[in-house]
């Protein structure tokens, strides 16, 4: 059966070829690949067709985000995990929430950190540009 063939039995289903998903999200076939290999997301098969559904483009946006806040693997997948609309997914918010606050506090001392270095070498650049003009005045 093709991808043509199985559309026509779920026509009301949304699907989305690897293609389309990698070309929406601007990340590389590759990248879909190792997300599934990571048991990230889930696409069925037609063959040698990847179908994804709009629940595995949901959650390629959640490990995408997850990726931009500097969260790891492991963390997406743990908050992915917990998914149950049984529960209003509060257990999966709780955890977000835990997780999103120690990544926040992490990345606050990061951002302390470089505007420390920021500063540091703002002043050591204008140590070495006296320098340059004491050097030249003499």
């Amino acid at each position: 059966m093709n991808y043509q063939d199985y559309s026509k039995i779920v026509p009301m289903e949304v699907t989305y070829r690897i293609g389309q998903l990698a070309d929406e999200f601007g990340v590389t076939l590759r990248t879909l690949r190792f997300y599934e290999d990571k048991g990230l997301l889930s696409p069925r098969r037609v063959g040698t067709t990847r179908i994804y559904s709009r629940s595995d483009r949901g959650r390629l946006k959640i490990i995408l985000l997850g990726k931009r806040l500097g969260f790891s693997l492991a963390d997406v997948a743990e908050i992915l995990d917990l998914y149950d609309p049984k529960t209003g997914n509060v257990r999966q918010l709780q955890v977000a929430i835990e997780k999103g606050d120690k990544q926040l506090h992490k990345l606050q001392i990061e951002r302390e950190e470089i505007d420390a270095s920021i500063n540091e070498l703002s002043q050591t650049l204008v140590s070495f540009r006296k320098m340059i003009a004491d050097a030249e005045a003499s």
